[in-house]
C-alpha cells in the first residue's frame, strides 16, 4: 500500500547511540564501551550517586509534593541555584539581579531554545562552531534555521593541544556580530581546554569584535572535580560585562543522564533586560516543550540549597573526576611501557571525560572489528569506559593497531 510518506528517506543512525547498541548486541567476553559519555564505576557498572539516593528517598516519602505542572520557565529554586553554581554567589551579575534562567531538557534543550531565541530576535547571523565540536552541535543549529554555519580553529592535531593562534585568528576575522559557541570546561571531543591566559585573549577578541558568546557547560564539578575552576571561562566574560547564554547540563555531575535536568542561564545588561529576555524565553518554550520535567530539577535544587547535601555531592564530584585522571595516568603508563609508537603525553594533559587519542579511522574500525573495543571513528575514548579489568587489554590492542600501521597515529 502506498503511503503519503513515501518520499520520506531514512536517515544514518546517530553514531553514539548506534555504538551503544553494537556493544550491546555484541557477545564477545572481553568487549569494551569506550564509545558512550557516561560515567562508569571501576567494575564497569552506572553510578548513582549517593546523595541523590538520599533526595530521591526524602522526596518519596514527602505527601507534600505532587505532580502538577510547574511554571512554564520551571523550578525556580533550581534554576536560581543553578546560576549560582555557575557565576559564584558573588557574582556581580547576580548581586545586581540582572541575569535569569530557564529550565531545559537538560542541555541539548538549553541549546536548542537559546539558538530560537538567537534567531528570532537576532535574525541570520554566522554562527561560529569549534573545529572539532560534539556531533550534536552543528545538527541542532541547522535545525533551528542557521544557514551559516562556520568552524573556528580548535585542535591542533600535530601538537595535541588547542590551537589558540588559529583560533584568535578565526574569532578576529569572524563579523561583527556573530554568534560564537564555546564550551565552558572539559571540551568535547578533544579533552583539551584553554588555559586561564588564553581564555582572558578569547574575552578579548569577542568584546573587541562584539561578539555574541554561547557557552555550552555540561561538566562543571565533573572535569577538575571544582566548580569554581571549571566555571572559569563564563566567569571571566561576566566580570567584563559581557552579555551572555550558557546552556547548563546537570547529567554527568549528577548523574541524572535520562531525567534531562538542565538550564538556560543568561546574563544581561540590566534587570529589566533580564526580565524582558525571561518573558520571550518563556514564550518559546511553551511552545518547543510546554513545560519542564520535575524529578531531576528537585533533586538539584535540594542538594545545591542544603549545605549538607551539597558537600555529600562535592565529594562525590571528587571521587568521579579522581577516578578518570586514574584511567588516564594508568593508559598512558601502560602505553609507555610497551613502547607504543607515538606521543602519549595528551592522554594525561587533557581533562574530563573524553580523550582525542590520534587513533584514525581505519584505527578505530581494526579495534571494534578486532578486538570489540568500541569507540567514535574519530579516536574519541570515553576515559569512563576504563578499568582495572581491561585496561591492559585496550592498551595491548592500541599497541597492536599503532605498530600495524606503521606507527602512524593522526
Amino acid at each position: 500500500m502506498s503511503s503519503v510518506f513515501g518520499h520520506v528517506q531514512a536517515v544514518p543512525n546517530d553514531a553514539i547511540f548506534n555504538l551503544k547498541t553494537l556493544y550491546e548486541s555484541d557477545t564477545h567476553p572481553q568487549k569494551v564501551d569506550l564509545g558512550i559519555g557516561a560515567y562508569r564505576t571501576e567494575d564497569g557498572t552506572p553510578w548513582v550517586l549517593p546523595v541523590v539516593r538520599t533526595v530521591e528517598a526524602q522526596m518519596s516519602s514527602d505527601e507534600t509534593l505532587n505532580h502538577e505542572y510547574l511554571a512554564i520557565d520551571g523550578l525556580r529554586s533550581f534554576t536560581d541555584a543553578a546560576a549560582r553554581l555557575l557565576l559564584g554567589e558573588d557574582s556581580v551579575a547576580i548581586t545586581e539581579n540582572r541575569y535569569c534562567g530557564v529550565q531545559t531538557l537538560s542541555g541539548t534543550g538549553a541549546l536548542r531554545l537559546a539558538f530560537e531565541f538567537y534567531l528570532k530576535h537576532l535574525g541570520q547571523r554566522a554562527v561560529y562552531i569549534s573545529k572539532p565540536t560534539w556531533g550534536n552541535h552543528r545538527g541542532v543549529i541547522g535545525e533551528v534555521g542557521f544557514t551559516d554555519i562556520r568552524e573556528y580553529c580548535y585542535w591542533n592535531a600535530e601538537q595535541k593541544a588547542v590551537d589558540i593562534d588559529g583560533l584568535l585568528r578565526d574569532l578576529k576575522d569572524a563579523p561583527e556580530g556573530s554568534i560564537v559557541l564555546l564550551q565552558a570546561c572539559a571540551h568535547n571531543p578533544t579533552g583539551m581546554d584553554p588555559t586561564k591566559e588564553q581564555w582572558r585573549l578569547i574575552a578579548d577578541v569577542v568584546q573587541e569584535r562584539k561578539l555574541i558568546p554561547l557557552f555550552d557547560s555540561a561538566y562543571q564539578g565533573f572535569a577538575s572535580g571544582d566548580v569554581d575552576n571549571d566555571a572559569y571561562s563564563v566567569r571571566e566574560f561576566v566580570k567584563r560585562g559581557v552579555e551572555l547564554f550558557t546552556a547548563q547540563s546537570f547529567s554527568k555531575n549528577f548523574g541524572l543522564y535520562n531525567e534531562r535536568t538542565g538550564s538556560l542561564c543568561c546574563v544581561l545588561s540590566s534587570t529589566e533586560m533580564a526580565s524582558v529576555v525571561r518573558s520571550q524565553l518563556k514564550y518559546l518554550c511553551r511552545r518547543l516543550w510546554s513545560n519542564p520535567p520535575n524529578h531531576g530539577a528537585r533533586i538539584v535544587a535540594t542538594v545545591l540549597n542544603n549545605p549538607a547535601l551539597r558537600a555529600d555531592w562535592l565529594e562525590s564530584l571528587l571521587i568521579m573526576s579522581s577516578r578518570i585522571k586514574k584511567a588516564r595516568q594508568e593508559l598512558y603508563q601502560r602505553l609507555r611501557t610497551k613502547g607504543t609508537p607515538g606521543t602519549w603525553e595528551h592522554i594525561v594533559t587533557q581533562i574530563g571525560m573524553f580523550s582525542f587519542s590520534g587513533l584514525s579511522v581505519q584505527q578505530c574500525e581494526v579495534l571494534t572489528n578486532k578486538y570489540h573495543i568500541y569507540l567514535l571513528k574519530n579516536g574519541r575514548i570515553s576515559m569512563c569506559g576504563l578499568n582495572s579489568n581491561n585496561l591492559d587489554y585496550v592498551a595491548a590492542a592500541i599497541d597492536d593497531v599503532v605498530r600495524q600501521s606503521n606507527g602512524s597515529v593522526d
